[in-house]
């Protein structure tokens, strides 16, 4: 019988823990959310997050992000303080103020002959010392949450309110005949109430100084007063009290919602900005922001780069005057800003840095654009770009759509091509004078001819997926060039007109066997039939320039390729043979991107009678047994 109780009383205690409200707000500012002095942790921008950082804020003196920011947002948040910790200061200023100021009128009083009672004298002090001292002292002086004020019997709320409301109502009571008027001192607590505490708390404060109020009017009644004038006055001046609580804490949360508000839009700009840099930075334009007096001020490391011969030019701010070799885009700029247009697929500048050593950029300008003749510097934008970069892309585009054709076209002539090899085979039995014997071994020499050039252009169709491994590059150079001489009919060793320069030891590269058996010998065939054939005209060296990289080296005393032939070397289908097909260099371009090597030729210096050199640079990997074991196969 007894059981049920304790159920019913377990479910009572739920439903009221359903139905209690939700703690009490500690103050318009932590309902708000706005007691953190900074924003996220965040204590300022890094100033070595990106290179860009030296730029445009730089030149303003300012922190990066804040150049997005409102003047009224950059007040609110870079103060240090929050507004209810900056409030909260002034309230302790202004209390040690009224306590000096309340010592002063004692002693004034009594200098004039107004003799203020003991207790008066006492309490002013008492009041005065409990002042200076929150002021003054350095554990006072520690940040004050919203929360801490929120309790009317917490220690903060005791020492400040709660203690200016005992005193000044003191000083109120035991001074009924006096002169001086104690009552308006409480409209500061009050006040403080208002702004610091929750509504509930402020309310119930002046609640409690109105009922002080009336108290002591109707002690003066008691005492032979007025009982119209006393309480008549007491109730307007509680009510007053009232009005001030409620404006006060309405004051409050609108300078709590601003403030709140000021904080969020610092958060975004500041995601913002770290957004934009991070694009500008790793754009591969180069992108420049200058004014009208020629001054760069901000530059991404791609325009750095592009400003300078080799390497990159020093970080903005800097001037494009003075400079001779930027004199051509000091003068664009100045002609943009005198324009005020510029066509939007930009137009060429080139910059002479040495004789003979140039770069012609493509320069596209933007302006920045202002509401009204004062709203601040106006700044063009120039987004810059090699002509080189932008050539090599185009024919990479065209060399792409020209490689997937060629693949279709390959693959489309194998069957009519194999029906001709066996047509052709079956002539050749039934040839019985030498013309006939000789017309179709040149139909099978042309169409073994045509099956290699097919089996070139599907080596390199675009599509075909290779997993790379780890070779080692020194025993595959070493056999394949052994396999090359044989074949080509050169011997090898002393006075051999190709020398090989191969360490013995195992050196690790990233490739496949075959392809990189296969651009050796397309090097050594070039070398080889431009040179002079003399005791080492070509030379075949394999190194490690450092931890990353294998070069391997197939250079040749043959003359200098010209120019106009070198820009065009890689591209498929250029020869200089009249029976050459074009495709051995590009082939070999296109095996060793697939590795993630590079491959290119330059031209050594005068006195080096090897001059041509082809370099092909691949990644460098540790070899486990394994590879070494295979790559000796």
């Amino acid at each position: 019988m007894n059981a049920p109780a304790p159920i019913s009383e377990r479910r009572r205690a739920e439903r009221r823990a359903k139905r209690r409200p939700e703690p009490p707000e500690e103050s318009w500012f932590g309902a708000l959310g706005v007691t953190d002095t900074q924003l996220n942790g965040d204590s300022g921008t890094d100033a070595a997050e990106s290179r860009y950082d030296a730029g445009l804020a730089a030149a303003a003196g300012a922190s990066p992000d804040s150049r997005f920011l409102s003047r009224q947002a950059r007040r609110i948040v870079t103060a240090g303080q929050t507004a209810f910790d900056r409030i909260y200061r002034v309230f302790l200023g202004a209390r040690a103020a009224l306590g000096i100021a309340l010592i002063l009128t004692v002693i004034v009083a009594f200098l004039f002959g107004s003799r203020p009672g003991l207790a008066v004298a006492l309490v002013s002090v008492g009041y005065a010392l409990l002042a200076l001292s929150m002021w003054l002292l350095p554990r006072f002086h520690r940040a004050v949450a919203p929360q801490d004020l929120a309790r009317l019997r917490g220690p903060q709320w005791l020492a400040t309110i709660g203690a200016d409301i005992v005193c000044f109502t003191a000083l109120h009571l035991l001074s009924p005949s006096s002169t001086f008027n104690y009552v308006a001192l409480l409209v500061l607590p009050v006040l403080m109430a208002g702004v610091l505490t929750p509504r509930i708390q402020a309310l119930v404060t002046s609640a409690g100084v109105a009922l002080a109020l009336l108290g002591s009017a109707w002690l003066a009644v008691l005492a032979g007063g007025e009982a119209t004038s006393l309480m008549t006055q007491a109730g307007l001046a509680g009510s007053g009290l009232f009005v001030i609580t409620v404006l006060a804490g309405e004051l409050a949360g609108r300078l709590a919602r601003e403030e709140l508000t000021a904080k969020g839009s610092l958060e975004l700009a500041r995601q913002q900005a770290q957004l934009n840099r991070l694009v500008i930075e790793e754009m591969q334009d180069g992108v420049l922001v200058v004014d009208r007096r020629g001054r760069v001020r901000a530059a991404n490391p791609a325009a750095r780069r592009l400003l300078a011969p080799s390497g990159m030019s020093r970080p903005a701010p800097f001037q494009l005057r003075g400079v001779e070799a930027w004199s051509s885009l000091v003068k664009t700029v100045e002609r943009a800003f005198v324009e005020a247009v510029w066509p939007e697929a930009g137009r060429d500048v080139v910059l002479e840095f040495e004789p003979g050593e140039m770069r012609t950029l493509r320069v596209r300008i933007r302006f920045t654009r202002r509401t009204d003749s004062q709203a601040g510097e106006e700044f063009c934008v120039l987004l810059l770009e090699d002509v080189r970069n932008m050539q090599a892309r185009t024919r990479q585009e065209k060399l792409a759509a020209m490689g997937r054709v060629s693949a279709g076209i390959a693959h489309e002539i194998r069957n009519p091509l194999a029906a001709i090899a066996q047509a052709n085979a079956l002539l050749s039995e039934d040839a019985t004078t030498p013309g006939q014997r000789q017309l179709t071994q040149m139909v099978s020499d042309n169409v073994e001819r045509l099956k290699r050039i097919v089996d070139d252009v599907m080596e390199v169709a675009p599509g075909t997926v290779v997993e790379a491994g780890v070779i080692d590059a020194c025993a595959l150079v070493r056999a394949a060039c052994e396999g090359w001489s044989q074949g080509a009919g050169v011997l090898l060793g002393e006075g051999s007109a190709v020398v090989i320069d191969v360490s013995d030891a195992s050196l690790g590269a990233v490739f496949d066997q075959e392809h990189l058996r296969r651009v050796l010998i397309n090097l050594l065939d070039n070398g080889y039939r431009h040179a002079s054939k003399g005791p080492g005209s070509v030379q075949v060296r394999l190194s490690a320039p450092d931890e990353t990289t294998v070069r391997l080296s197939v250079a040749s005393d043959g003359p200098p390729i010209p120019p106009d032939v070198e820009r065009y070397l890689f591209e498929p289908f250029f020869s200089t043979r009249s029976r050459g097909t074009g495709l051995g260099l590009y082939i070999c371009r296109e095996l060793c991107e697939r590795y993630g090597a590079s491959i290119d030729y330059r031209l050594r210096t005068p006195g080096d009678p090897t001059r041509n050199e082809f370099n092909v640079v691949m990644r460098r990997q540790a070899l486990v047994d394994s590879d070494a074991s295979s790559s000796i196969e």
